[in-house]
């Protein structure tokens, strides 16, 4: 069973923190964050996470498809893909990983929250429904 534990990849440190509060927000744990393809495939592989959210566009050489082409000969950690552009060539390059979701940029807590329920479950802490009733609510 899934607990939940969410590696992003993404080398832009502030979208990463972004990425990183919406996960958090929707109630799952954010157990690492990697800027390129090596460090994802290091962190998968001593983390051990359920799901990676990878973006496609990586520094360093490698994009996040091939650092998931390299990650799947050891892991089958779920990947929610995260694309500046929605163009076929990387999609269909992308299908071969296995993904659950790819998702254009920029995105919402929504578009992450369905992939995430999907693959994870509704989170355990928190609300049932894994939304937070705004502070000035009166019920």
């Amino acid at each position: 069973m899934a607990d939940g534990k969410v590696l992003i990849v993404e080398d832009d440190l502030l979208l990463a923190m972004v990425e990183e509060r919406m996960v958090k927000r929707i109630g799952f744990e954010v157990v690492g964050k990697a800027e390129n393809g090596p460090q994802a495939i290091e962190k998968t592989s001593e983390l051990e996470p359920d799901v990676i959210i990878m973006d496609i566009t990586l520094e360093e050489g490698m994009d996040g498809i091939e650092a998931m082409e390299e990650i799947r000969t050891f892991s089958d950690a779920s990947v929610i893909y995260l694309s500046g552009s929605s163009d076929r060539y990387n999609f269909e390059r992308a299908k071969k990983t296995g993904f659950v979701e790819f998702l254009t940029k920029p995105v919402t807590s929504a578009d992450v929250k369905i992939p995430l329920e999907k693959v994870l479950g509704k989170p355990s802490e928190g609300s049932e429904s894994g939304e937070n009733r705004p502070a000035n609510s009166t019920t």
